[in-house]
């Protein structure tokens, strides 16, 4: 792939910058998440308005018709620029591309505008307590009762269910076929009565994602995605959009956070006087963090030129959420370990990430290798899919 940018994708990229320089409100509010999900709202409100909701989406569906590179370089564009993410990133990232695919017009037409605008936000319903590396293995029933479905079970790590509108829901519909073929897609209503999301507090005190609780809730049968049985198809879908769509504002968050870790070696010193960016332990770790994020550029890129010859994300966005995760893990660890024994008070200083941010970023970053996909999936997937090695069992 050349990834020397074309002059209309230069113009883009330039566009692009001036307006988020223009546009963005900077830093999200420091109060409760309602607070921050409000302010998420306002923001994609304004990227709507602006043309920036969606932009790789069809123009018949409200988006932007952008390829595949300039969907990359926006994204990689707003994270530079530390622009806030919008409320409904589970819904513009992959519950649309997916109603896209897999949906019927009627479904484009009723559920893909309140996405772009915000107005309806979208969770995702996979993961149970005994079913999350093993996503096949689920045992939310759904069972067919007339034109309706009656839904009964427990999903966890659902982000946003607090304030989502729609699930994205796979429940067993055929307990007697193979379990890869007895799932089926819903688009499930989470305002309804029998369902219940309780926020799961982090360990940096946060609750952003829940455990859902599902009791006899009803979903129309024209809610359901890709048709009865498919849902596993339409369910790796959605799990490819979003490893495809992490790599680039990954990559722009990864890089920004490196710069401050350098600027953090610099002014960081031991009593003799010496910084540790003088220090050759820290000098190469530094180093190599920056070489681990430029190969994770260089094979995003490689992801999306087999996606642009697909025309749908592949197993190859799995290596990028991979990698970031090991990065950016590696990353907040070395930042307190240059920080020596004042990270324990939130260390700040000019240039770098102040009043207890790194140490919050390590807290955050213990969930990278899990959410989206945990890290050793992620491997089996790469090493099967990508590489073509043999299963191990």
């Amino acid at each position: 792939m050349d990834l020397t940018l074309s002059p209309s994708e230069e113009g883009f990229r330039d566009e692009v910058a001036t307006w988020l320089r223009e546009n963005n409100p900077g830093p999200e509010p420091e109060g409760s998440l309602d607070e921050v999900m409000s302010f998420r709202r306002e923001w994609q409100l304004k990227l709507h308005a602006a043309g920036w909701a969606g932009i790789s989406w069809p123009k018949e569906y409200g988006g932007r018709g952008a390829t595949m590179i300039e969907q990359a370089i926006f994204v990689g564009e707003a994270a530079a620029q530390e622009a806030p993410s919008p409320a409904n990133v589970l819904g513009l990232a992959m519950g649309g591309p997916v109603v896209i695919a897999h949906g019927t017009e009627a479904q484009k037409e009723r559920y893909l505008e309140p996405i772009l605008t915000g107005e309806e936000i979208w969770c995702q319903g996979f993961s149970e307590p005994e079913s999350g590396s093993d996503l096949a293995s689920l045992k939310t029933r759904a069972v067919k009762d007339g034109d309706e479905w009656v839904v009964t079970g427990q999903k966890v790590w659902t982000t946003f269910a607090q304030y989502a509108k729609w699930c994205m829901l796979v429940a067993r519909t055929d307990p007697d076929a193979p379990k890869h073929q007895g799932l089926t897609y819903f688009l499930m209503d989470m305002e309804q009565d029998g369902v219940e999301a309780k926020p799961l507090v982090q360990i940096t005190g946060e609750g952003e994602f829940n455990e859902v609780f599902i009791n006899e809730a009803r979903v129309p049968d024209e809610n359901v995605v890709g048709g009865v049985g498919n849902g596993w198809t339409v369910a790796i879908t959605t799990l490819m959009n979003e490893r495809a769509g992490l790599a680039f504002g990954a990559i722009a968050g990864i890089h920004n956070n490196l710069t401050r870790l350098a600027a953090l070696a610099s002014e960081v010193r031991e009593e003799g006087g010496t910084s540790a960016a003088e220090d050759a332990y820290f000098r190469q770790k530094i180093a190599q963090l920056f070489i681990e994020a430029e190969t994770m550029r260089l094979n995003a890129y490689r992801g999306l030129t087999k996606t642009m010859e697909s025309g749908i994300p592949g197993p190859e966005g799995s290596l990028g959420k991979w990698q970031w995760a090991d990065i950016n893990q590696g990353l907040t660890e070395l930042a307190l370990e240059i920080e020596g024994a004042w990270a324990a008070l939130g260390r700040g200083s000019d240039g770098a990430i102040a009043n207890g941010a790194w140490q919050y970023n390590f807290l955050r970053s213990r969930a990278n290798s899990i959410e989206g996909g945990t890290t050793d999936i992620l491997k089996n997937i790469i090493a099967e899919r990508v590489l073509g090695l043999p299963r191990m069992r």
